[in-house]
């Protein structure tokens, strides 16, 4: 493919790819194939001579899309947002097109430098400490990773290296072994998986703590069980705060937790990774609340703030704490430039070396819409939320299972865990809204997320208008099923 067939082809691709999106709402949200599906449908093996562009995009609409679950459908309502809009995709082109590998400073300057300034305008959006953010001369700064589970899993091997270095500063004849053998870390028992995952990837023990009535992590259960592990001769030295919950958006206090990290010398980072967006709205701010005590912080804007997957934003209060842990110089990889103190290096903060052009994602989508425009966007889906909340209400069958904030309502049938289960399968197999569930305690409870940019009240209207007709069906059925016994 030449120039000039580039030039064509791609603007059949922005022809498509805007007629797919304009028309999302009228795709099966939920595909209707089975396991295996694509196999029987394409070759065994790659084609000897190229195939034409018009092929491809035949067999996209007769392969591809039969099997795509339509995250960007107003009728998707699972798990969270996943961020899209337009200006974030022509970024995403000419990110591709430049295709530099910045994983230093001088691969690509525009790259290194256009990622710290943005993650300090993010960072000012959010009304971050100053500690956090690079400024000129700060000793704080942010960084792009791929995901939330990157940032978690970094910030505990960052906690984890640091820890052992102090300790075997001071006790010079201590091993590594001894001392990782001793180390835990905590988070809330609604915490990600990912959270988990961290702790086995890094090698450490992670307590889940048991969180209040609003499934919220406390500092009175924190202090517990640190009181409890210091005295078994544990070392506690991480802890993940979670701001928005996955199973039902709910937040760990951050005033009760953060000061005693402080005092224990614990590092406390941040999991705010859906509803992280929302703290660019003065509103909501005071849920981040506490975050000065952090020592990282870390949301994802490819959620809920129009900025297209992958970009997850990690703040740090001392970088050097980061850049300490990871740090390798080997000769092929050093530049003149990189100890003048006025560069960063993002090969040291992060797991990967490679790295793509991120930032112009987030440069595109904060000059084209504004951070107004962002508020309005954010206020809109919470909005909606709340629209569905109330018709839950309305209807005695049905009861909400935890607080209502931001754009998650997890709502239930009034009745047993096998009903709600039931309920469930019906409105998935029916593939006109897509819906996950999850358990908060002993009770099955769906989740009904606002996710879709273009989501609007008459797809909240119909999707609960579903609802009801399904759990009409099923409680009908239930009834005949009793009067036969």
């Amino acid at each position: 493919m030449n120039a000039a067939e580039f030039r064509k082809r791609g603007k059949e691709m922005v022809d498509y790819v805007a007629d797919y999106m304009e028309g999302v709402h009228k795709r099966q949200v939920y595909p209707g194939v089975e396991p295996g599906y694509l196999r029987p449908l394409i070759p065994d093996s790659a084609p000897q001579e190229p195939e034409t562009f018009e092929d491809i995009i035949k067999d996209v609409e007769k392969i591809i899309m039969p099997g795509v679950t339509h995250w960007h459908s107003p009728y998707f309502f699972a798990y969270f947002p996943t961020a899209s809009s337009y200006p974030a995709m022509l970024a995403d082109i000419l990110s591709g097109a430049i295709g530099c590998i910045g994983f230093s400073w001088i691969a690509s300057p525009a790259c290194t430098e256009l990622e710290t300034v943005m993650l300090d305008w993010l960072g000012k959006m959010i009304n971050l400490p100053e500690a956090f953010l690079a400024g000129k001369d700060g000793e704080g700064g942010g960084v792009i990773q791929g995901s939330a589970s990157e940032a978690t899993l970094v910030t505990l091997l960052a906690a984890r290296t640091k820890v052992i270095r102090e300790l075997q500063a001071k006790c010079p004849g201590l091993t590594k072994a001894a001392i990782m053998d001793k180390l835990v870390a905590y988070a809330s028992d609604q915490s990600h998986s990912s959270v988990e995952r961290a702790g086995l990837i890094g090698g450490v023990k992670l307590k889940m703590l048991p969180t209040d009535d609003k499934f919220s992590l406390r500092g009175s259960a924190l202090q517990k069980v640190l009181d409890e592990d210091k005295a078994a001769g544990l070392i506690p030295f991480f802890m993940v705060a979670t701001l928005g919950t996955t199973s039902c958006c709910s937040f760990d206090n951050l005033l009760e937790l953060g000061p005693i990290c402080n005092k224990e010398n614990i590092w406390m980072h941040i999991d705010a990774a859906y509803a992280g967006s929302s703290f660019i709205c003065p509103e909501f701010r005071h849920l981040l609340n506490g975050v000065e005590f952090a020592d990282s912080y870390n949301f994802n804007p490819h959620k809920w703030l129009l900025v297209n997957f992958d970009c997850s934003t990690m703040w740090v209060k001392k970088r050097a704490d980061l850049i300490g842990a990871f740090k390798l110089d080997p000769l092929y990889l050093q530049h003149q430039n990189q100890d003048s103190g006025l560069v960063t290096d993002y090969r040291h903060w992060q797991i990967p070396l490679g790295r793509r052009f991120r930032s112009l994602k987030m440069w595109f989508v904060f000059r084209m819409y504004g951070v107004k425009g962002l508020q309005a966007y954010i206020r809109k889906h919470v909005k909606l939320s709340h629209e569905f909340e109330s018709l839950v209400h309305k209807d005695p069958r049905f009861e909400i299972c935890a607080e209502v904030v931001l754009g998650l309502v997890c709502f239930r049938m009034k009745g047993s865990n096998e009903l709600n289960e039931a309920l469930l399968e019906k409105i998935n197999k029916s593939k006109k809204i897509h819906l996950v569930p999850c358990h908060l305690r002993d009770k099955f409870v769906l989740r009904f997320a606002i996710c879709s940019r273009t989501v609007e009240s008459v797809h909240i209207q119909h999707a609960w208008q579903h609802i009801t007709e399904l759990a009409t069906e099923l409680l009908k059925k239930e009834n005949e099923q009793k009067m036969n016994q």
